[in-house]
């Protein structure tokens, strides 16, 4: 599998990613052991998870499975902290809880470093300089190699990103920025992507497939089985069944069939090569679902292609997202 610098960094990762939000919940060991062996065997290295999925439970396997299964030295381990289950508070950004919550994660993980530590989200009640000594202390005392973000806006991404650039030597560049981003999804480029690109932060997009609706596996009804129909997951996959969303659908299945590739296919390779772009993260739920998205590496868009899909996705851009000169 190709790989690509993560940002402006020298860590190299393979340019698609394997997500655990699914492992210990809707997937149990051995499947969650199937994704991992196929990922690895097709030459991935990037594996994402974080210490609220399944309530630590996915970093726990994943830490099981590269006891025996994958040797550690072949990936890329990011995690991520921040997110909490309070009734008060959904973020929790201070040094204090951090710190604590990156121990907890390595005892899981059963490793003494992650790869990439990333905070989960943004914390308006924590002074943002107080959260980023944190990424710099995982660094300096070994137990990350790299550092990054997910979840926040344009401006909070500008300001971290700078605030760390400001010392350098002492602060420690951040590698990534982890955000959802597909056909159907396509938010970030009026503040994060720029930003990103500017400060030299890769992008990690989440939900590559618009969660599971580029599959086209919703065009004429929820399947019994999937995340619509599940009872945790079916809010998550209703905000892109509405009829923008399914005009999109169906211009990548008709992209699918002029290429004789399936629209998975399509949707996947065009948020991969998007620029700025290094690693969608591909959150499967099975190790078929996921060597399915994996068979995509071969396959470039054609320009035409990719240029239809931008035209039918395009978000609305105004004031102040645009160069005012050209409105």
């Amino acid at each position: 599998m190709e790989q690509r610098h993560l940002g402006r960094t020298g860590l190299r990762v393979t340019r698609l990613g394997l997500g655990t939000l699914n492992w210990a919940r809707d997937t149990d060991e051995q499947e969650a052991a199937d994704q991992l062996k196929a990922f690895w065997e097709a030459g991935g290295s990037l594996v994402d998870t974080a210490d609220i999925y399944a309530d630590g439970g996915a970093e726990y396997l994943l830490g099981r499975l590269t006891e025996g299964l994958v040797p550690r030295e072949d990936l890329v381990i990011a995690t991520k902290a921040g997110s909490v289950l309070e009734a008060d508070r959904r973020v929790d950004g201070s040094r204090r809880h951090l710190l604590a919550a990156l121990d907890a994660s390595l005892e899981r993980l059963g490793t003494d470093y992650v790869d990439l530590w990333q905070l989960h989200a943004f914390d308006p009640h924590t002074p943002l300089e107080e959260t980023l000594q944190a990424l710099d202390l995982a660094v300096a005392s070994g137990r990350a190699r790299y550092v990054g973000l997910s979840n926040f806006s344009g401006w909070q991404l500008a300001k971290a990103g700078t605030w760390q650039l400001a010392a350098p030597g002492v602060r420690n560049r951040l590698a990534s920025t982890q955000m959802e981003y597909s056909l159907l999804q396509r938010g970030i480029e009026r503040e994060v992507l720029p930003a990103a690109l500017d400060l030299g932060i890769g992008l990690l997009p989440s939900s590559p497939l618009g969660r599971g609706v580029l599959t086209g596996k919703y065009r004429h009804a929820t399947p019994a089985d999937s995340r619509g129909a599940s009872d945790h997951l079916a809010a998550f996959v209703a905000p892109y069944l509405d009829e923008t969303a399914s005009r999109v659908v169906e211009a990548v299945t008709t992209a699918a069939d002029g290429l004789a590739v399936t629209p998975l296919q399509v949707a996947l390779s065009w948020v991969r090569d998007r620029p700025g772009v290094t690693a969608p993260i591909l959150g499967a739920r099975t190790a078929q679902q996921l060597r399915a998205a994996l068979s995509v590496e071969t396959l470039s868009l054609p320009d035409e292609i990719r240029r239809a899909l931008d035209d039918v996705s395009a978000p609305v851009h105004h004031y102040p997202d645009h160069d005012w000169s050209t409105l």
